[in-house]
C-alpha cells in the first residue's frame, strides 16, 4: 500500500518559516519525481515545487527564491523549506509522487499552512 504522509504545517506569522516533510512508503522512492502542490479555498491546485529523481528542481513563480525543495532518499522523504512566508501562501499543501515510465501518481492527504498575524 502506497502512503505519502505530510507533516510540519501550522500557523506562522508573515515573514516566518516552516519546513514541510512528506514521508513515502510502498513505492521505490528514489526513482520517483516528487512534487509539492497547494490549494487555497476557491482556488485550483497549483504546483509549488518539484524535484526529479535525479535531483533537478523547479519552482512556481510565486515561491521562487523563498521556498526550497529537497529530498533524502535514505529516509524516503521529501522536504519543502518555506521562508519569508506571506499570507497568500496560506493553503493546504499536498505531496505528490510521479513515476515517469508509467505516469503513476500518488497523493498525500495534505497539511494546512496558515500565514497570519
Amino acid at each position: 500500500q502506497v502512503r505519502l504522509v505530510e507533516s510540519g504545517g501550522g500557523l506562522v506569522q508573515p515573514g516566518g518559516s516552516l519546513r514541510l516533510s512528506c514521508a513515502a512508503s510502498g513505492i521505490i522512492f528514489s526513482i520517483q519525481d516528487m512534487r509539492w502542490y497547494r490549494q487555497a479555498p476557491g482556488n485550483q491546485r497549483e504546483l509549488v515545487a518539484s524535484i526529479t529523481s535525479g535531483g533537478s528542481t523547479n519552482y512556481g513563480d510565486s515561491v521562487e527564491g523563498r521556498f526550497t525543495i529537497s529530498r533524502d532518499n535514505t529516509k524516503n522523504t521529501v522536504y519543502l523549506q518555506m521562508n519569508s512566508l506571506k499570507p497568500e501562501d496560506t493553503a493546504v499543501y499536498f505531496c505528490n509522487s510521479y513515476f515517469r515510465w508509467n505516469q503513476r501518481t500518488y497523493w498525500g492527504q495534505g497539511t494546512q499552512v496558515t500565514v497570519s498575524s
